[in-house]
């Protein structure tokens, strides 16, 4: 691994061609020039990132270092692993749903927004016809009519069928977790409104 900015074997980083972490320069929109790399895993690129002795700003990036310096970024397999959660996550929609979709329908856009932002808090969809339907989840509803997707949270099955808790813990357990869904969606600015007991979060205008 070679290194630059100070670090232990600094030196000019040499173009190996290599896929991997790198430390870069500049911001996320404009990439600057490659600085140290390659690392292999993302926190040891940020821990190096400290030891800059020049005090340069620099950040973490995946990619491929370019003989002129810069990088060519790929996706990193952090990025893919996403990914594949992502989509396993929306194949648990209902069936029912899917003619009500187009993939460049903005309403798929915002389904799939809402998903990643649950998702990104470790709230996982209910998975409604799989064999793990029981223990609940986020319920997705893409409601045309209200230009929107309507969202709520289903209890595992010993709360919301069984009851073994009984029907007062099962009603202040969905309010809390039909509030926390709330509060998540609106931290990432999507800015869910009131529909009953659960919330709709709406195309931008």
């Amino acid at each position: 691994m070679s290194v630059l900015g100070g670090l232990p074997g600094s030196g000019v980083v040499a173009d190996t061609g290599v896929e991997g972490w790198w430390l870069v320069g500049g911001s996320e929109d404009e990439p600057g020039q490659v600085l140290a790399g390659p690392f292999p895993e993302r926190a040891e690129a940020g821990w190096s990132a400290a030891a800059l002795a020049d005090g340069a700003a620099a950040r973490p990036a995946y990619g491929i270092r370019r003989a002129d310096g810069s990088l060519r970024r790929r996706p990193s397999p952090q990025e893919w692993a996403w990914l594949d959660h992502l989509t396993a996550q929306l194949d648990r929609l209902p069936e029912d749903w899917r003619p009500l979709l187009a993939e460049e329908d903005p309403l798929t856009t915002l389904l799939v927004e809402v998903t990643a932002a649950l998702g990104e808090a470790g709230l996982p969809l209910h998975d409604a016809a799989g064999g793990s339907g029981a223990l609940g989840g986020a319920c997705l509803t893409p409601t045309p009519e209200l230009d929107g997707v309507v969202v709520a949270w289903r209890q595992h099955d010993r709360m919301s069928v069984d009851q073994v808790h009984g029907t007062a813990a099962d009603g202040a357990v969905q309010m809390a977790m039909n509030r926390a869904l709330a509060e998540v969606l609106a931290a990432r600015g999507l800015e869910p409104e009131a529909w009953g007991a659960a919330v709709v979060v709406r195309r931008e205008e």
